[in-house]
């Protein structure tokens, strides 16, 4: 969002799912953000509230932001497992004037990731459980370095700097090699019990 203001870009963008509210948490606590983005709101030139974002609020506005041409949608969920981001597929990925872009990381089993590998046939089900696909003939684009998510050394940082040691770390929400690499590294380095957990596998937490 603060990307598209700083380029001053003049078309609506159409704000749907948790992102408005997630958005209002960056309004009340600037200081968590960067000096730049900081220095703008305490001038009153907040990225956040520019009156390029139309919040959608229902299903009539979602699909009103469908006919708006042209326009941009940042929709939850990022990996197309759900949410809204589903509907807005659904109703523009047959039109080849329309791009999907990615800007977070698509984990491996999703929608996301298979349509990152060249998936042209989207399978859904109907409301009366019958399953139907589309073509999908939108362009299809990744931009990287945008993810929120921190990264191997810097989660590695993260547990090397806390003020007490853990008793245990567990190692989720990754790819199933990658998450028991990183627990068996983080015991190699700090000594400390680490499970990765499979799916479906319970924990008794104490």
């Amino acid at each position: 969002m603060a990307i598209l203001v700083e380029n001053n870009f003049q078309y609506p963008v159409f704000i749907d799912g948790m992102i408005w509210d997630a958005t209002g948490i960056y309004t009340a606590y600037p200081e968590y953000l960067s000096r730049r983005i900081q220095k703008k709101i305490f001038n009153n030139q907040d990225p956040f509230l520019s009156d390029i974002f139309k919040r959608i609020s229902s299903t009539a506005d979602r699909e009103k932001s469908w006919e708006e041409k042209p326009c941009v949608i940042i929709s939850t969920s990022g990996m197309l497992v759900g949410g809204p981001a589903i509907e807005h597929l659904k109703a523009l990925a047959e039109d080849p004037k329309n791009t999907l872009i990615f800007v977070g990381y698509q984990a491996e089993g999703t929608f996301g990731r298979r349509i990152q590998k060249g998936w042209k046939e989207i399978p859904f089900k109907t409301e009366n459980g019958k399953t139907v696909s589309i073509n999908l003939n939108m362009e299809v684009q990744t931009i990287d370095g945008m993810s929120g998510h921190s990264d191997r050394n810097q989660l590695l940082s993260f547990i090397h700097h806390l003020s007490a040691k853990p008793d245990k770390v567990i190692v989720c929400h990754g790819e199933n090699q990658k998450a028991v690499d990183l627990a068996r590294t983080i015991h190699k380095l700090f000594r400390v019990e680490t499970v990765a957990p499979r799916n479906l596998e319970s924990l008794r937490l104490k």
